[in-house]
């Protein structure tokens, strides 16, 4: 019931928050025809999911692996670009996200090692080496062009070795040196990044003047990026949010703050009940109303009420997650479903913060809502796998409970 909700409520705010692909494709039921289908292809996904024992998913491991090592390289190497970064992939027209891929792989790779390697105390020492072994690369070639999505990676399997009894010596070391890595990054995103928007505004001058005519110069020995070009965006994003100066109205500059500065707005308008469906404004003027600020578009519309129904059923997800976990006989199933649960209520939890002001903003969608392709059909098939634990899991309690009846 919380993956049909989640997908109703998909489609009808997805609908509403188009307004620009519809404006630009000059087709209004062109948008929400195709993340229709999206999602239909998606509930496909996660029915053949479901009808797979679980007990199988471990065969995919390696494959998957292979899968993600080479689409990940793949990516930076010859990726398309959306908003600055390279990010996907275009295969015969279709594109697709590796590092959604990548993200499912990891959380199967780290239940799988868990599970083979508990012990009457805990999880086997080796488990966390071979664990880091297969992640820090991983989130290394995630973090280049996405790195919220490594952030939020790490998170996921940090608290998935948490629950999987590695020894807390272990992880407080970890802790440690991602306090001293996460210090240290700062400083150098804030110093080149710094460095960066110089190069920038030279670049832009020069063009500037040789577009006048004073002046002839080589537009491609002028363009700025390389390896650090992604410094400057994390840059403006974190000093942005942390800026804590009020600024009169009169002087506020929305054109250097366009999306917290009319997600705001939404926020703002909307009342306890909303707007209604269909009648948001601030969807006109968001650019990723549809994706990365559709929970401000949901609060716009549905209000407080519907935006809590809808924190409300990601909360019962989670919830409902760790039942089945407790259920479990063996330890694969209740790891995998607990990191596939903690992976979208997680991401959704960044999503939601960024678009009420909590957080910087990381370009994460709301899962399961958002419009999208890769990432909506991988998120259908992270519920398939939760059901079809869940079949397995209840069908050995009531054998369980049988035998003893007996």
């Amino acid at each position: 019931m919380v993956f049909f909700f989640l997908c109703m409520i998909s489609i009808i705010e997805v609908f509403s928050a188009s307004s620009n692909l519809t404006y630009k494709s000059q087709n209004y039921m062109g948008p929400i025809f195709y993340h229709t289908i999206m999602i239909a292809i998606g509930v496909v996904v996660a029915v053949v999911t479901l009808n797979v024992p679980c007990r199988y998913f471990k065969l995919m491991t390696p494959f998957l692996l292979v899968i993600t090592a080479l689409t990940l390289l793949w990516v930076l190497i010859g990726g398309e670009s959306i908003n600055g970064a390279n990010r996907v992939i275009s295969v015969m027209g279709f594109t697709f996200q590796p590092s959604e891929i990548a993200k499912g792989t990891m959380v199967l790779v780290t239940a799988q090692i868990l599970s083979a390697m508990q012990r009457e105390t805990g999880a086997d020492r080796k488990a966390f080496k071979y664990i880091l072994l297969i992640l820090v690369p991983t989130t290394f070639l995630i973090g280049i062009e996405n790195l919220s999505t490594a952030a939020l990676l790490f998170a996921v399997i940090f608290l998935m070795m948490f629950i999987g009894h590695v020894p807390m010596s272990q992880m407080s070391k970890l802790a440690g040196v991602i306090a001293v890595a996460a210090a240290a990054f700062l400083v150098l995103v804030l110093t080149l990044g710094s460095i960066e928007e110089k190069r920038n505004e030279e670049n832009h001058m020069t063009e500037v003047v040789s577009a006048e005519g004073e002046e002839s110069v080589d537009k491609d020995a002028i363009k700025g990026g390389g390896v650090f070009h992604r410094f400057y965006t994390w840059r403006n994003r974190i000093l942005k949010h942390f800026n804590s100066e009020e600024v009169p109205a009169e002087e506020y500059k929305i054109d250097e703050n366009f999306q917290v500065g009319h997600a705001n707005i939404a926020i703002a308008s909307s009342g306890i009940i909303g707007k209604g469906p269909g009648n948001s404004t601030e969807r006109d003027y968001l650019p990723q109303a549809f994706s990365d600020f559709i929970f401000a578009i949901i609060i716009e519309e549905m209000g407080i009420f519907g935006a809590a129904f809808v924190v409300f059923l990601y909360i019962v997800l989670l919830y409902r997650a760790a039942r089945i976990a407790t259920r479990c006989e063996n330890n694969f199933p209740a790891f995998l479903i607990m990191g596939l649960a903690l992976l979208l209520v997680i991401q959704a939890t960044f999503n939601m913060m960024v678009a009420v002001g909590l957080a910087p903003v990381t370009g994460q969608p709301l899962p399961l809502i958002s419009k999208g392709g890769t990432s909506t059909i991988i998120n259908c098939a992270y519920i398939g796998a939760i059901l079809s634990i869940s079949r397995s899991a209840k069908m050995k309690t009531e054998k369980v409970s049988s035998e003893r009846y007996e």
